[in-house]
């Protein structure tokens, strides 16, 4: 089923919400940037692993970079940047990590964007992952180049 990249998502199991990452995976292109947030365990790991792997093969290791901070991966077509922010403590340190040559050369999965503070890529998805009970829930909202976007999900 074709829905728009924007709105709120159930997802029932783990597998759905790696699902949902392949999904966008699929209308994701260079210079733009998927960026998680949510708690921890919501999910945010789960969502990037399969967006790299349905970009990289279904094979690929996608290890969460809490303690690299970054990833990169050959997506085919572009570079591919998985970020973990969760560590940095100011703004200028994603600039470090080479975020904005990431973006100019490939595309960017964001974990933690919320601390780049207003520095956030303009075309971007912001998938927001929230605990309900024993589900997850993701609320998309697009900007720049996401907006009126939509995948097969």
């Amino acid at each position: 089923m074709i829905v728009p990249a924007e709105g709120s998502f159930r997802l029932v199991q783990e597998a759905d919400t790696a699902r949902l990452g392949a999904a966008i995976a699929g209308e994701l292109k260079a210079h733009e940037a998927v960026c998680l947030s949510g708690p921890l365990g919501a999910g945010k790991s789960s969502l990037a692993r399969g967006l790299i792997r349905a970009l990289a093969g279904a094979a690929t290791e996608a290890p969460s970079p809490t303690f690299t901070l970054v990833q990169t991966y050959d997506a085919g077509a572009f570079p591919l940047a998985h970020f973990d922010l969760y560590r940095l403590t100011k703004p200028e340190e994603a600039r470090e990590l080479g975020l904005d040559e990431a973006l100019d050369d490939g595309a960017a999965v964001i974990e933690w964007p919320e601390r780049l503070g207003h520095h956030l890529p303009a075309d971007r998805l912001d998938v927001e992952l929230e605990i309900a009970g024993d589900q997850r829930r993701a609320r998309l909202t697009p900007h720049g180049a996401w907006e009126g976007r939509a995948f097969e999900f």
